[in-house]
């Protein structure tokens, strides 16, 4: 396995999943993992009226419950596989203050990866997103959203699966080409590259019936041509069966557009990780 490390995983303690945190330990053992980093869904402000299929509170996070088991699972499993803390935050414009509040109030934390999973307060893993809208229109709205996200609040280590929205749109991205929104996107790398955020490999697409990952080979290649060399990479696995699926895949995506390796991340401060040689 050329990556040993998957940033970006969740359990039980994220309202999506399911999974036990132990057996996504177990999992990343399974892989040869050396180290996994869980990122727990807190998605504030969610507008459950748009997503009648879940209830209020879904994407609350309880932190002490979270802090106290992954506490546990890293003490017994320390001499097996290096375990990180992490929050997965869903940033929308109007958030800055709490979600600053919210990175404050935990100063444990390893890592924080920042998603945009909502545009115009709609997810577009729900078809309501595309309704009333051209195609090339919702997505470049999206990109647009992103952009005024992250400049709301910025304190993270890591922008996750930039676009996100070709993963569930009709034909998801078989006529996706992020050309068509160059200027949205090389303006969400610019802002990236100038508050040093690393930009986030996203393998779970490749499991989604999509062609490639978020972000797209085309986006990974503008980023490095502008400067950019900072990645982490995650499977954003739900389940024990994803954890660091279709990671060699990416790898050799990764290595053909230049980049050499990734980070992790421990006390929010990075190390970096060479791809491992295939035997």
């Amino acid at each position: 396995m050329p990556v040993l490390a998957d940033f970006h995983l969740h359990s039980h303690h994220s309202g999506d999943s399911g999974a036990p945190m132990e057996a996504q330990v177990r999992a990343g053992l399974e892989r040869g993992l050396s180290a996994l980093c869980f990122t727990e869904h807190l998605d504030m402000d969610w507008p459950y009226e748009n997503t009648p299929d879940l209830a209020p509170g879904t994407f609350d996070l309880d932190m002490e419950a979270y802090r106290s088991e992954f506490r546990a699972l890293k003490e017994a499993f320390r001499d097996r596989i290096s375990l990180s803390f992490g929050v997965e935050l869903g940033l929308q414009p109007h958030l800055g203050e709490a979600l600053s509040a919210f990175v404050k109030a935990n100063p444990d934390l390893d890592f924080v990866l920042g998603s945009t999973h909502l545009s115009r307060r709609m997810d577009p893993y729900y078809p309501c997103f595309f309704e009333g809208l051209d195609k090339k229109e919702a997505l470049r709205t999206y990109f647009r959203d992103s952009l005024e996200s992250l400049r709301a609040f910025h304190d993270i280590d890591s922008y996750a699966h930039m676009d996100y929205v070709v993963r569930y749109g009709p034909g998801r991205d078989s006529d996706y080409r992020w050309e068509d929104f160059r200027e949205e996107i090389e303006a969400i790398l610019s802002f990236l590259l100038s508050r040093g955020i690393a930009l986030e490999v996203n393998t779970a697409a490749l499991g989604k019936g999509c062609r490639d990952m978020n972000p797209c080979r085309g986006i990974l290649e503008r980023y490095y041509e502008m400067g950019g060399r900072r990645i982490t990479i995650g499977s954003d696995a739900h389940a024990p069966g994803n954890v660091a699926g279709h990671f060699e895949e990416a790898c050799g995506s990764l290595k053909a557009v230049g980049f050499q390796g990734y980070l992790t991340f421990s006390g929010r401060k990075e190390t970096f990780r060479s791809f491992q040689i295939s035997t």
